[in-house]
């Protein structure tokens, strides 16, 4: 059996071999931050969600454990009831967001690839919390549309969380403005996109780093100046903007 040191080395490592999501310059900082913070708080359930999520040729894409645990605070912290999640991926921000809702909330998920939740369904199931989910497949933005028409669902929702097709942020923030009550938050996460967002125009990035790094670019630009949202950038995971409508 591995002692401790070895284990958290191996930990270490294969985080940094599915891309490290943690802007920290420091390695061993952000192992502190999960050993101390995060897995020693970690629901069960999160836990088994998230090593199976490790497995999968896409774990990339996956939440990191620390904004997993600040979304389950902040959801906590605003008391938010009604919800809605746009890209799902196996599920692990969305159980985050499932066992901080009351019992009798709900949340709206969309994705366009149900077998990548399917994965993640039984361990949601097995924490007793798959009842607070409206699972929807395919594109988000035909849903909004329809949500958007019917103005009762107008300032419905108290949170929604964006993970999804970067390139589509913008025309997500146009409709969810509109979806998202006053006082109400939405997430936008990988607003920091790999630290890319500070990188000279030559810097050697990944072809999906690069190609979306412009819309990230954009989308930050636009809420930096949208009279209807306060906001604050966060450097979790790989950057997540709390956006609160005002108005």
């Amino acid at each position: 059996m591995a002692n401790n040191g070895e284990q958290n080395q191996t930990e270490a490592g294969r985080h940094q071999e599915v891309g490290h999501k943690s802007l920290l310059q420091s390695d061993a900082l952000y192992q502190y931050i999960l050993e101390t913070s995060v897995y020693p708080r970690e629901h069960e359930a999160m836990k088994e969600l998230r090593e199976i999520t490790a497995k999968h040729p896409w774990n990339i894409m996956t939440t990191s454990a620390d904004e997993g645990q600040f979304l389950n605070m902040l959801l906590k912290l605003i008391n938010a009831k009604n919800t809605m999640e746009i890209g799902v991926y196996t599920g692990y921000s969305l159980l985050a967001t499932a066992l901080a809702i009351p019992e009798d909330g709900k949340i709206l998920a969309m994705d366009v690839n149900k077998e990548n939740y399917e994965l993640g369904l039984p361990v949601i199931k097995k924490a007793g919390v798959d009842h607070k989910i409206d699972f929807r497949e395919g594109p988000a933005l035909p849903v909004l549309d329809e949500l958007v028409k019917d103005e009762k669902n107008h300032g419905s929702y108290d949170f929604i969380f964006v993970d999804a097709d970067k390139d589509n942020y913008l025309n997500y923030h146009k409709r969810l403005i509109e979806l998202v009550k006053v006082g109400g938050v939405i997430g936008y996460d990988n607003t920091l996109w790999n630290g890319s967002v500070v990188a000279p125009p030559d810097a050697p990035l990944r072809k999906y780093v690069r190609y979306y790094r412009d819309f990230v670019l954009e989308l930050n630009k636009a809420l930096a100046v949208d009279p209807r949202i306060e906001i604050t950038m966060l450097p979790v995971g790989d950057g997540i903007t709390i956006c609160r409508r005002i108005k």
